[in-house]
């Protein structure tokens, strides 16, 4: 019996409640809708069963991957030989003095929504990134001129062992598209707390239907995709470099640089993740010899 067989009939004994799921399809929690199959999944319903799920794998020597929406993710066709801890069930809400602490696994456009049905600004721009709290905390997410970075006050995780820690957001580390925690995988973030202002509901939900309305005219959202694949470049603009390259509607088997939006990468149906890559690679490789600029993936890649 290997570690995950021992860690799986562990978790089993301990927490028979407890969602576990073994050789689950990655593509059903990808937003590419790509992968293979995780060896082993865990589906904690709140912070208590995730800070469990983390120290009984610290025990028996695994470390674990954490998962939220999947929107920034590539998982090899071969799988993930390893834990997943999904933490979708971490999802409340509640707001202190005009601060809205939220768990890591709340979609963020339910956060949006949130914001809006206390009367809060500040959050608008999260409402159409297809991503979870805990992700956009990661990677400072951002759009149309907002980032977590500009409403975030403190963030609460789990360190590796298991114990909660809570510190303010000016330890966080955020720049652009990193923060502390893209440096340390094996933390967790249960919550964080963001500082909003009063606004009027009319107004906000305006500001967030133009938003939406800007993505559906400029984005193939009709497609699964990652978002923008490319991390913008110093002094550039990533899709711009490649329609400039003349690469909308390059294609790698089922994966296909978008004919509407240059830096989403579009998976037309049945693409494999040897496609995504391969398509990275090329759209890499021809962005750097005709102009010099060298792209790097947003995306983040599990099991290659």
């Amino acid at each position: 019996m290997d570690q995950l067989e021992t860690l799986a009939r562990t978790l089993r004994e301990r927490f028979p409640e407890l969602e576990l799921r073994e050789h689950e399809p990655m593509s059903r929690h990808t937003t590419f809708r790509i992968g293979g199959p995780a060896r082993l999944m865990a589906l904690p319903w709140d912070r208590k069963e995730a800070a469990a799920v983390v120290r009984t794998a610290a025990e028996a020597g695994v470390r674990p991957f954490f998962l939220g929406n999947g929107s920034n993710l590539l998982v090899s066709d071969q799988g993930y030989e390893g834990l997943i801890i999904k933490s979708s069930g971490l999802d409340q809400t509640r707001e202190v003095n005009r601060r809205l602490r939220a768990e890591s696994g709340i979609p963020l456009a339910r956060l949006a929504m949130a914001a809006l049905g206390r009367g809060l600004t500040g959050l608008e721009f999260v409402h159409g990134i297809p991503g979870t709290l805990g992700g956009a905390v990661v990677m400072n997410a951002g759009a149309y001129g907002g980032e977590m970075a500009q409403v975030l006050t403190a963030v609460t995780y789990l360190d590796e062992t298991g114990k909660i820690n809570t510190i303010p957001a000016l330890e966080c580390g955020l720049s652009y598209r990193h923060s502390l925690f893209s440096d340390h995988p094996d933390w967790l973030i249960l919550e964080a707390e963001m500082e909003l202002q009063p606004g009027e509901a009319e107004d906000v939900r305006a500001r967030m239907d133009d938003l939406t309305a800007r993505r559906r005219e400029k984005q193939p959202l009709e497609w699964p995709s990652a978002g923008s694949t490319f991390k913008r470049p110093e002094g550039h603009f990533a899709a711009a470099l490649i329609d400039q390259c003349g690469l909308k509607g390059l294609s790698v088997g089922g994966a296909q640089v978008s004919e509407k939006h240059a830096g989403f990468l579009v998976n037309k149906g049945n693409a494999t993740a040897a496609d995504m890559l391969g398509l990275i690679d090329l759209v890499k490789e021809r962005v750097l010899r005709e102009t010099g600029v060298e792209l790097e993936p947003e995306v983040k890649f599990l099991g290659f």
